[in-house]
């Protein structure tokens, strides 16, 4: 099968087209075709290793010391079941699916990826293509599980700062229906974007402090990990919270990939999409992602839709 993968760290010019072996689904997974995938931040940081000082030695032992132990990347999915081991029973083939790899060396700039039944995966919404549902399991999932750890109540006023991107524009909609009062922060040109995204209120981080304009906020969540707690602490209430999507929120759970299903059927959120690349275009995709201006998420077509 084809894959793009990556030998060693460095620039988008290290991802290449190659010819892998096509895996085989274990008794209890299933072998999905995979119409899309996305170029996410955390790709974009494991192909370059651009990490933290505090998490290059963990790092690299995960990711591998002199160069990549999974070097096909690709954090999510969505895509055709072709092929289910002899114990699955949740799935058949012919079903679509989406699908987060992260728990499973990740692998989704390729043709084909094998998932055990009972991992993040889930049926594909049914209201909305391949390219959209590869654009939820990350950022949606990531999100929700912020969010819902808590607890958020109606009323409450809420904060998102980097509303543009992925995980950003999922918490404003999730924050927004869960009957919060929410503020975006993004840059000048997202403004009216996010604002259409259900956001009552947005801040444009370029013009200054933008803790100026906020005060007696109950949760401010960082969702692109570039503030920390001491610049938002005055704009925070007596119990207020400061989120940041650099400390997880827990494990994933495939109750919130269905969770989202459930919502985007509902059209109580929607994914969005920037820009969309083939295959062979993921090492441009990956210098565009690289710049930190995107909008939402940036989705490649592995397979068009029959």
């Amino acid at each position: 099968m084809k894959a793009i993968v990556y030998e060693k760290y460095g620039t988008p010019d290290v991802l290449h087209l190659a010819e892998v072996d096509k895996p085989r689904p274990k008794k209890d997974e299933i072998l999905i075709k995979i119409y899309a995938t996305t170029i996410t931040a955390g790709d974009v940081r494991m192909r370059s290793f651009d990490v933290p000082l505090w998490q290059w030695f963990p790092a690299r032992v995960y990711l591998g010391i002199r160069k990549p132990k999974r070097q096909i990347l690709g954090m999510e999915l969505a895509g055709k079941i072709e092929e289910v081991g002899e114990e699955v029973g949740l799935y058949k083939k012919g079903d679509q699916v989406f699908a987060s790899t992260t728990s499973h060396n990740f692998g989704a700039y390729a043709e084909y990826k094998c998932l055990p039944e009972e991992g993040m995966v889930a049926p594909k919404p049914k209201n909305i293509s391949y390219n959209e549902a590869a654009a939820v399991p990350v950022g949606g999932a990531t999100a929700l599980r912020f969010i819902k750890k808590e607890n958020i109540q109606k009323g409450q006023k809420w904060v998102i700062y980097g509303a543009s991107g992925s995980v950003g524009s999922y918490a404003v909609q999730l924050a927004q229906y869960f009957g919060a009062e929410v503020t975006g922060i993004c840059s000048t040109s997202n403004l009216g974007w996010v604002k259409n995204l259900g956001a009552e209120k947005v801040i444009d981080y370029t013009q200054g402090d933008f803790t100026k304009n906020l005060k007696n906020c109950d949760v401010i969540f960082d969702t692109v990990g570039r503030i920390s707690s001491s610049q938002v602490k005055k704009a925070l209430s007596t119990n207020g919270i400061f989120l940041s999507v650099l400390k997880s929120a827990g494990n994933e759970k495939k109750e919130d990939l269905l969770y989202l299903k459930n919502l985007i059927e509902r059209e109580k959120i929607r994914p969005v999409i920037d820009r969309e690349y083939t295959m062979e275009e993921i090492p441009e995709a990956h210098k565009y992602v690289e710049k930190g201006h995107k909008k939402g998420n940036v989705v490649i077509t592995i397979a068009n839709e029959m």
